[in-house]
């Protein structure tokens, strides 16, 4: 069994916003996979079992607010028996432009406090890691061509909701990486990594 978590905060309020595109991704993967609309109330998040080919998978959208998503993945990875080698984690990347994405693993936090919870927990930053792509805020630029501070802090932009043109790219945007995420269930991280990480 593999374990895919996508990050986000719960509630209507954030349902939209760059910070929970791991959420909108593992809805997106269920319906891609036969899913039902209903997941489960287990390991403080909502889960649900699909299969990925011949791949038995666990997806899951952890329901302890961002900060403490290791709560979730922790104790599911240890009631399942699996390893840090099945584990994939989904998350925003403000480093990363929109509709890019990136496999990775053995990375630092980036002062992503999801991922800086789920090392803390974890006790290695060994995992597994897909990175999507929000951008970052954009910068004023001024009479004289050159660039002021931007728009707003990244702690605001990664709250606030895609703008609609985003939201119309979205879902070709998911569907690639759940091609990515098939990938990785099937070949591994590097196989994922040496196809989309473009």
């Amino acid at each position: 069994m593999k374990l895919i978590v996508g990050l986000g905060n719960p509630g209507t309020k954030y349902q939209l916003t760059r910070h929970n595109i791991g959420f909108l991704f593992i809805d997106a993967l269920a319906e891609a996979f036969g899913g039902s609309r209903s997941f489960k109330s287990e390991f403080k998040a909502e889960t649900q079992k699909i299969k990925i080919g011949a791949e038995q998978v666990l997806i899951m959208k952890p329901q302890t607010f961002m900060n403490l998503s290791g709560e979730s993945v922790q104790p599911a990875l240890s009631f399942y028996n699996m390893t840090v080698d099945d584990l994939l984690v989904v998350h925003d990347e403000v480093d990363v432009p929109f509709g890019q994405m990136k496999f990775q693993r053995a990375r630092g936090h980036g002062g992503h406090n999801g991922i800086r919870n789920i090392h803390q927990l974890l006790g290695t930053n060994d995992y597994g890691r897909l990175r999507l792509g929000v951008g970052r805020p954009p910068v004023f630029v001024g009479d004289d061509g050159e660039k002021r501070k931007a728009v707003m802090e990244v702690h605001e932009w990664v709250l606030n909701n895609f703008a609609k043109d985003e939201m119309s790219k979205m879902p070709d945007y998911l569907n690639q990486a759940i091609k990515g995420a098939e990938l990785w269930s099937a070949k591994g991280l590097q196989a994922a990594s040496t196809e989309f990480n473009k």
